[in-house]
């Protein structure tokens, strides 16, 4: 039986699309527009969507009743 292999985050769940999207608007701004720009673009908005969608399950109005 093999055992699985554990990983340690280093950085928050919040964090990591962050950085990605930071990053991947970076790159895109290096890269003359086109197909290529524009997918990493795309990719940098929906991590940051990720972002809003994580804040707003995170909020106290979708609590449930107590």
């Amino acid at each position: 039986m093999m055992k699985r292999r554990r990983f340690r985050q280093s950085r928050t769940l919040n964090e990591r699309p962050a950085d990605e999207a930071a990053r991947l608007r970076k790159e895109a701004r290096a890269l003359r527009p086109g197909h290529d720009r524009e997918m990493l673009l795309r990719r940098a908005r929906q991590d940051e969507t990720a972002i809003q969608i994580e804040a707003w399950l995170k909020s106290p109005g979708l609590r449930p009743p107590t």
